[in-house]
């Protein structure tokens, strides 16, 4: 009885943090939409992104009781974790000032399979058939969303384009890497330091920027701080307390599903056949890999309780 106790909760956190993935992935997808909305350049609203969402977290911290966690010696993880978060977003902004968005992100989207194979030597997270599966059936689907890749030229903006694109493919891929690693914190500490960080590595940028937002961006900003950044970074540092990395990767690939979702509701940019072939692709990958993590995760924590039937 206590072994099928402590399988069904297991199995409930393990849930959960498939869930969290998933509405971690569909919140980080709305930065799109809410930037354009608000009308500012990309590196005020990443700043602000990041602030308002440490500033969220605190305030979430004091309402809820956790208000002894705030003052922490933080740990090197995370303070280096904060660090990749600026930089995975501030090397975006920088590739896009070279080459199109939409090709920027073609080579984001390679992180969660290079996080995949780098967990599988660093952390000893097995790859197999049926998570490569889900992986390569993904990775297809953005290939289809976004537009064909141009090819390169001897152009040597678009090789500074791509080497950004390139460091926030690793940024990215580290962002992910080093949440899996245990820390002796609880997921509220890690976010705060990560947010915190992120937000004083990109001041120094912010400050250079003379915008001085108006009342109605404030809200645009206030949304942005609490959606993309407050609960997607929450919920993805919490995922991947849980997760293997290779599974989250994957539920990851439902951020350029819902920003070709949004566009197409919000800003009438219509789903082309290809699009919509993409979406259905990412949408099976994630069906593969929650179905497998669950029975793979269910198979591992119950030996116990069969050993009693």
């Amino acid at each position: 009885m206590d072994s099928l106790i402590v399988s069904n909760t297991s199995k409930a956190w393990h849930q959960g943090a498939m869930l969290f993935a998933l509405c971690s992935a569909m919140l980080m997808g709305t930065i799109g939409a809410l930037a354009q909305a608000s009308m500012l350049d990309a590196t005020t609203v990443t700043f602000y992104r990041l602030l308002i969402g440490a500033l969220c977290l605190l305030t979430y911290m004091v309402i809820t009781g956790k208000h002894r966690q705030i003052l922490h010696r933080p740990s090197k993880q995370n303070v280096i974790n904060g660090a990749m978060l600026a930089g995975f977003m501030a090397f975006y902004v920088e590739a896009i000032n070279y080459i199109n968005m939409a090709n920027a992100v073609m080579v984001i989207y390679l992180a969660p399979l290079f996080t995949a194979v780098a967990a599988h030597f660093l952390f000893a997270e097995k790859l197999n058939k049926f998570t490569l599966a889900a992986i390569v059936i993904a990775l297809i689907g953005v290939v289809f969303i976004l537009p064909n890749l141009s090819s390169l030229t001897a152009d040597p903006q678009q090789w500074h384009g791509y080497g950004f694109a390139l460091l926030t493919l690793l940024t990215y891929s580290g962002f992910m890497l080093v949440n899996r690693r245990p820390i002796p914190c609880t997921p509220y500490q890690s976010t705060l330091v990560q947010l915190t960080i992120g937000a004083g590595c990109l001041l120094p940028f912010a400050l250079n920027q003379e915008v001085t937002p108006t009342t109605v961006q404030w809200g645009w900003l206030l949304l942005i701080g609490l959606l993309p950044g407050f609960l997607a970074i929450l919920l993805a540092v919490k995922a991947l307390r849980e997760l293997p990395a290779a599974t989250f990767g994957t539920l990851a690939y439902m951020e350029p599903v819902t920003v070709v979702l949004l566009g197409w509701t919000l800003f009438s940019q219509y789903l082309t056949v290809d699009q919509l072939v993409g979406c259905a692709l990412i949408l099976i990958a994630g069906i593969i890999q929650t179905r497998y993590s669950l029975k793979h995760h269910v198979d591992v924590v119950t030996p116990s309780h069969r050993k009693h039937v």
